[in-house]
């Protein structure tokens, strides 16, 4: 009588193995994750910034107050002025001016665009370069 004793190899024995496949799948999922969006997250702005405290101005610098009514009627320092020639003309005297002075626009919320794009455009060609907006908190609503 022969008898395999030992011999493993039958039919009843059981090999348990790792499904590699939804492994494979986590670990892709994740590489494409990863290159999507790196370059994202490593883009960057170069910017120059000022390191220290600047020394602050000798002067007052002279402000010059622009109004522009919802009719498109423009206010110099309070006053009105009668025709687009005359604001220019205030530019022109303004662009001679030492120290240079601010313009500070205050548009009117209900005004076209058009006024203070020309008015804007006129400053810029007559070498006015320090504008600013004042009156924003009339916009946060």
């Amino acid at each position: 009588m022969a008898m395999n004793v030992g011999s493993g190899g039958g039919d009843d024995a059981s090999m348990i193995d790792i499904n590699m496949t939804p492994l494979i799948d986590v670990l892709l999922v994740l590489l494409i994750y990863l290159i999507i969006n790196l370059p994202i997250a490593t883009h960057a702005v170069k910017l120059d910034l000022p390191t220290g405290k600047g020394k602050p101005p000798e002067f007052e610098p002279v402000v010059i107050d622009l109004v522009v009514d919802f009719d498109g009627t423009y206010y110099w320092n309070g006053e009105p002025v009668d025709s687009f020639q005359t604001l220019e003309s205030y530019f022109r005297q303004a662009a001679r001016d030492e120290p240079k002075p601010e313009l500070h626009v205050n548009p009117n919320r209900s005004v076209k665009y058009d006024f203070v794009a020309r008015a804007l455009a006129s400053a810029q060609r007559n070498q006015i370069t320090r504008i600013g907006f004042v009156g924003q908190e009339q916009y946060a609503e």
